[in-house]
Protein backbone atom coordinates (compact mmCIF):
# COMPACT_ATOMS: atom_id res chain seq x y z
CA UNK A 1 0.00 0.00 0.00
CA UNK A 2 2.85 2.37 0.87
CA UNK A 3 4.49 1.59 -2.44
CA UNK A 4 1.30 2.39 -4.38
CA UNK A 5 0.91 5.68 -2.51
CA UNK A 6 4.54 6.64 -3.20
CA UNK A 7 4.11 5.73 -6.86
CA UNK A 8 0.96 7.88 -7.10
CA UNK A 9 2.74 10.81 -5.43
CA UNK A 10 5.70 10.43 -7.78
CA UNK A 11 3.39 10.47 -10.80
CA UNK A 12 1.57 13.54 -9.50
CA UNK A 13 4.90 15.33 -8.99
CA UNK A 14 5.93 14.53 -12.56
CA UNK A 15 2.62 15.70 -14.00
CA UNK A 16 3.35 18.30 -16.63
CA UNK A 17 1.50 21.61 -16.43
CA UNK A 18 -0.92 21.91 -19.34
CA UNK A 19 -0.85 25.34 -20.93
CA UNK A 20 -4.16 27.18 -21.05
CA UNK A 21 -5.58 27.53 -24.56
CA UNK A 22 -5.59 31.22 -25.46
CA UNK A 23 -6.76 30.99 -29.06
CA UNK A 24 -9.28 33.73 -29.86
CA UNK A 25 -12.92 32.74 -29.68
CA UNK A 26 -15.40 33.92 -32.31
CA UNK A 27 -18.24 36.20 -31.33
CA UNK A 28 -21.56 34.43 -30.86
CA UNK A 29 -25.11 35.77 -30.43
CA UNK A 30 -24.75 35.33 -26.65
CA UNK A 31 -21.36 37.12 -26.36
CA UNK A 32 -21.64 40.00 -23.89
CA UNK A 33 -19.36 42.94 -23.25
CA UNK A 34 -17.47 42.86 -19.95
CA UNK A 35 -18.28 46.44 -18.92
CA UNK A 36 -21.69 46.98 -20.52
CA UNK A 37 -23.12 43.42 -20.44
CA UNK A 38 -24.69 44.10 -23.84
CA UNK A 39 -24.70 41.75 -26.84
CA UNK A 40 -21.60 42.56 -28.89
CA UNK A 41 -22.99 41.50 -32.23
CA UNK A 42 -25.62 44.24 -32.00
CA UNK A 43 -23.02 47.04 -32.03
CA UNK A 44 -20.81 48.51 -34.73
CA UNK A 45 -17.07 48.82 -34.67
CA UNK A 46 -14.16 46.62 -33.61
CA UNK A 47 -14.26 44.43 -30.52
CA UNK A 48 -11.67 42.95 -28.20
CA UNK A 49 -11.06 39.94 -25.99
CA UNK A 50 -8.64 39.31 -23.13
CA UNK A 51 -7.63 35.84 -21.94
CA UNK A 52 -6.72 35.72 -18.25
CA UNK A 53 -4.80 33.04 -16.39
CA UNK A 54 -7.19 30.68 -14.63
CA UNK A 55 -10.17 31.37 -16.91
CA UNK A 56 -9.70 28.80 -19.70
CA UNK A 57 -12.14 29.19 -22.58
CA UNK A 58 -13.78 32.22 -20.94
CA UNK A 59 -12.13 35.41 -22.21
CA UNK A 60 -13.45 38.82 -21.28
CA UNK A 61 -15.04 40.45 -24.33
CA UNK A 62 -15.21 44.20 -24.92
CA UNK A 63 -17.69 46.12 -27.07
CA UNK A 64 -15.04 48.68 -27.99
CA UNK A 65 -11.27 48.49 -28.33
CA UNK A 66 -11.04 51.58 -26.13
CA UNK A 67 -12.76 49.58 -23.37
CA UNK A 68 -10.21 46.79 -23.75
CA UNK A 69 -7.25 49.18 -23.53
CA UNK A 70 -8.84 50.93 -20.55
CA UNK A 71 -9.27 47.57 -18.80
CA UNK A 72 -5.61 46.70 -19.38
CA UNK A 73 -4.53 50.02 -17.85
CA UNK A 74 -6.75 49.89 -14.77
CA UNK A 75 -4.62 49.78 -11.62
CA UNK A 76 -7.12 47.30 -10.16
CA UNK A 77 -6.49 44.84 -13.00
CA UNK A 78 -4.24 42.34 -11.26
CA UNK A 79 -4.93 39.14 -13.20
CA UNK A 80 -2.21 37.71 -15.41
CA UNK A 81 -3.09 38.52 -19.01
CA UNK A 82 -2.18 35.61 -21.29
CA UNK A 83 -3.44 36.93 -24.64
CA UNK A 84 -5.18 39.98 -26.07
CA UNK A 85 -7.02 40.12 -29.39
CA UNK A 86 -8.78 42.87 -31.33
CA UNK A 87 -10.89 42.84 -34.48
CA UNK A 88 -8.75 43.23 -37.60
CA UNK A 89 -10.59 45.97 -39.45
CA UNK A 90 -8.47 45.30 -42.53
CA UNK A 91 -9.58 41.68 -42.85
CA UNK A 92 -11.50 40.62 -45.95
CA UNK A 93 -15.18 41.43 -45.50
CA UNK A 94 -14.73 43.55 -42.35
CA UNK A 95 -16.78 46.74 -42.33
CA UNK A 96 -17.43 49.20 -39.54
CA UNK A 97 -21.06 48.00 -39.37
CA UNK A 98 -20.03 44.32 -39.46
CA UNK A 99 -16.46 44.02 -38.18
CA UNK A 100 -16.53 40.22 -38.27
CA UNK A 101 -16.97 37.50 -35.66
CA UNK A 102 -13.64 35.69 -36.05
CA UNK A 103 -11.12 38.04 -37.71
CA UNK A 104 -8.98 38.52 -34.60
CA UNK A 105 -5.41 39.79 -34.53
CA UNK A 106 -2.93 39.99 -31.66
CA UNK A 107 -3.53 43.34 -29.93
CA UNK A 108 0.15 43.69 -29.04
CA UNK A 109 1.28 43.59 -32.67
CA UNK A 110 -1.73 45.37 -34.21
CA UNK A 111 -1.47 48.90 -35.60
CA UNK A 112 -4.11 51.36 -34.37
CA UNK A 113 -5.63 54.49 -35.85
CA UNK A 114 -6.28 56.88 -32.97
CA UNK A 115 -8.43 59.98 -33.33
CA UNK A 116 -10.24 58.97 -36.51
CA UNK A 117 -13.76 60.20 -37.27
CA UNK A 118 -15.33 56.88 -36.24
CA UNK A 119 -17.36 55.80 -33.21
CA UNK A 120 -17.52 52.41 -31.59
CA UNK A 121 -20.28 50.17 -30.33
CA UNK A 122 -21.16 52.48 -27.45
CA UNK A 123 -21.21 55.66 -29.54
CA UNK A 124 -17.89 57.04 -28.27
CA UNK A 125 -14.75 57.73 -30.33
CA UNK A 126 -13.07 54.46 -31.19
CA UNK A 127 -9.64 53.08 -32.00
CA UNK A 128 -9.38 51.24 -35.31
CA UNK A 129 -7.07 48.19 -35.13
CA UNK A 130 -5.37 46.60 -38.14
CA UNK A 131 -3.07 43.60 -38.57
CA UNK A 132 -1.50 45.28 -41.63
CA UNK A 133 0.10 48.70 -40.94
CA UNK A 134 -0.43 49.73 -44.59
CA UNK A 135 -4.19 49.24 -44.20
CA UNK A 136 -4.09 51.37 -41.03
CA UNK A 137 -2.30 54.13 -42.96
CA UNK A 138 -4.91 53.95 -45.74
CA UNK A 139 -7.74 54.12 -43.17
CA UNK A 140 -6.15 57.17 -41.51
CA UNK A 141 -5.82 58.88 -44.89
CA UNK A 142 -9.60 58.66 -45.30
CA UNK A 143 -10.82 59.02 -41.70
CA UNK A 144 -8.06 61.09 -40.09
CA UNK A 145 -6.19 60.18 -36.95
CA UNK A 146 -2.70 59.02 -36.07
CA UNK A 147 -1.24 55.56 -36.61
CA UNK A 148 0.53 53.90 -33.65
CA UNK A 149 1.10 50.75 -31.65
CA UNK A 150 -0.80 49.64 -28.53
CA UNK A 151 1.66 51.04 -25.99
CA UNK A 152 1.73 54.47 -27.69
CA UNK A 153 -2.05 55.02 -27.40
CA UNK A 154 -2.45 58.03 -25.09
CA UNK A 155 -4.76 57.80 -22.09
CA UNK A 156 -6.59 60.86 -23.45
CA UNK A 157 -7.82 58.68 -26.36
CA UNK A 158 -9.59 56.48 -23.79
CA UNK A 159 -11.38 59.22 -21.86
CA UNK A 160 -15.17 58.98 -21.82
CA UNK A 161 -17.22 61.64 -23.48
CA UNK A 162 -18.81 64.23 -21.24
CA UNK A 163 -22.09 65.82 -22.28
CA UNK A 164 -21.88 69.41 -23.44
CA UNK A 165 -24.24 71.14 -21.03
CA UNK A 166 -23.96 74.38 -23.02
CA UNK A 167 -25.62 72.66 -25.97
CA UNK A 168 -28.82 71.98 -24.07
CA UNK A 169 -28.55 68.74 -22.12
CA UNK A 170 -30.95 70.16 -19.54
CA UNK A 171 -31.50 66.87 -17.74
CA UNK A 172 -27.76 66.41 -17.26
CA UNK A 173 -27.36 69.99 -16.03
CA UNK A 174 -30.28 69.56 -13.61
CA UNK A 175 -28.79 66.35 -12.17
CA UNK A 176 -25.38 68.00 -11.75
CA UNK A 177 -26.95 70.89 -9.85
CA UNK A 178 -28.92 68.46 -7.72
CA UNK A 179 -25.78 66.53 -6.80
CA UNK A 180 -23.85 69.70 -5.96
CA UNK A 181 -26.69 71.00 -3.75
CA UNK A 182 -27.17 74.20 -5.77
CA UNK A 183 -30.65 73.35 -6.96
CA UNK A 184 -33.50 74.36 -4.71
Amino acid sequence: MKRALLFALALAACKEEVAQNTDPLPLAPETLGYFCQMNLMEHEGPKGQVHLDGLPGAPLFFSQVTDLVTYLRLPEQSNTVLAIYVSDMGADGATWAQPGAANWTDAKTATYVVGADVTGGMGAPELAPFADPAKAEAFAAVHGGSVMGLEAIPDSALAPLTPNVAEGDDDYARRLKSLSGTEG
